[in-house]
């Protein structure tokens, strides 16, 4: 086989390749075989077909099946006389294949960019951890109180914390109206409308009002962006936000706490580990950007798309679990490309960067570490260890959980070895 190796753009490779006829030919062969197997002409049983018969009437079909089975083999055998471990499916160009003549074609494909490293051990970086305080513990304890809040019906007018119960229609500028009853919202709570959230305050139940609307210029529907139009609201219940004392009685409703000291001595200590780990997540930041704003190299553009990609879907997940339907909306894929872009070539340059690290410090987790990551994950899950464990070998995300343990595992090299000044 030859395998000529062309650098060209960024991390692209040209490959050309060429395999030999005697291993072309008997692919051809061994399609003549499969296809006369299931071959159906009139006068022939099946499988019965003489082989002159099956290259004048099933040669297309004997092509398609050389060249499903031929081209993937040979592709792979070229990865590995080159040694590339390409980041994309290849982009075949003036593929060449004939009975009996050699094959051949061309390959681009992207590859990871080779990183000269520099000095890694020994970061300068600015860091002071911020101590969880007792205004920290007392948010908690407001966030614990607003969860537990109850709303009971009242006869005033609506203020703001109130939760609303209203009927609305919506006609805005070139769409047809909209309308929805029985609309649940809390007023101030910034989930309607400004101008309808604004307008429902000092209203009883029974009232409506008319306001005038307008859309944002980067509303996430390009459709409705800079529209004005107009909301028609009337005010069905207003219901008043009750929280519950904050003594004993609180506490003893939230679990296994007979005073309000111990939910506050509980509420600290998860408060201090989050805020460890936090801390720990931003001193790795600051170390990578370190290090990225220190090594050049040109990231593959099949990497940055895959992360824009991958951002898309999740935004698109999200409007889902929302009630939401992403196909309903208008997409400016190409704006949204570019927005996006930035932000995922960052991400991908900064795993390029640990990748290289964690491959100079021959760093691999033990397979004790995987299992106990993989117990742990069960655990939470409250499946057997067992299950998950062959559940992720069959889905493949066992290769990324074992990734992401060297990632943390590098990143633990770079902060223990990193010179950290109070800021």
């Amino acid at each position: 086989m030859k395998v000529a190796v062309e650098p060209i753009e960024g991390c692209k490779r040209r490959l050309a390749i060429e395999a030999p006829v005697d291993v072309v030919q008997k692919e051809w062969e061994r399609a003549y075989g499969r296809v006369q197997k299931l071959a159906r002409l009139p006068g022939f049983r099946k499988g019965h077909v003489p082989r002159s018969l099956v290259k004048v009437h099933f040669s297309d079909d004997v092509r398609r099946e050389v060249a499903e089975h031929l081209i993937p083999d040979v592709y792979r055998q070229a990865l590995s006389e080159a040694k590339l471990d390409p980041v994309n499916e290849p982009d075949l160009q003036e593929v060449k294949l004939e009975e009996g003549a050699p094959l051949s074609f061309i390959a681009v494909v992207e590859v990871k960019p080779a990183i000269t490293l520099g000095e890694y051990k020994g970061i300068e970086v600015e860091h002071a951890p911020k101590p969880v305080t007792a205004e920290d513990v007392d948010a908690a304890l407001r966030n614990m109180r607003e969860q537990q809040a109850q709303f009971h019906a009242v006869e005033r007018p609506a203020a703001t914390d109130d939760l609303v119960v209203v009927d609305y229609t919506l006609t805005i500028d070139g769409h047809e109206p909209t309308s929805q009853t029985g609309y649940e919202f809390l007023v101030g709570a910034k989930t309607v409308l400004p101008e309808i959230d604004d307008g429902v305050v000092g209203l009883r139940a029974g009232e409506e009002r008319q306001v005038a609307v307008r859309f944002v210029d980067d509303h996430r529907r390009e459709d409705l962006r800079g529209r004005s139009g107009q909301a028609t609201v009337k005010l069905i219940e207003v219901k008043e936000k009750t929280l519950p004392p904050l003594d004993d009685d609180f506490a003893k409703s939230l679990g296994e706490f007979e005073t309000l000291a111990a939910l506050r001595a509980e509420v600290l200590k998860q408060l201090e580990a989050r805020r460890e780990h936090d801390e720990r997540r931003a001193l790795q930041e600051k170390i990578v950007d370190v290090l990225v704003a220190q090594h050049e190299f040109t990231v593959p553009d099949a990497l940055v798309m895959r992360q824009v990609a991958h951002r898309i879907e999740h935004a698109r997940e999200s409007m889902r679990r929302q009630g939401i339907d992403p196909e309903q909306l208008p997409w400016d894929y190409q704006k949204l490309i570019a927005e996006l872009r930035p932000g995922a070539e960052t991400v991908v340059r900064r795993a390029l960067l640990i990748e290289a690290i964690a491959d100079r410090e021959a760093i691999a987790p033990s397979e004790t570490e995987v299992d106990a990551e993989v117990e742990r994950l069960a655990q939470a899950s409250q499946r057997p260890t067992p299950a998950v464990r062959r559940m992720m070998e069959k889905s493949g995300d066992l290769d990324g959980l074992r990734q992401g343990l060297r990632d943390r595992m590098t990143l633990e090299l770079l902060v223990t070895n990193a010179k950290v000044k109070a800021e």
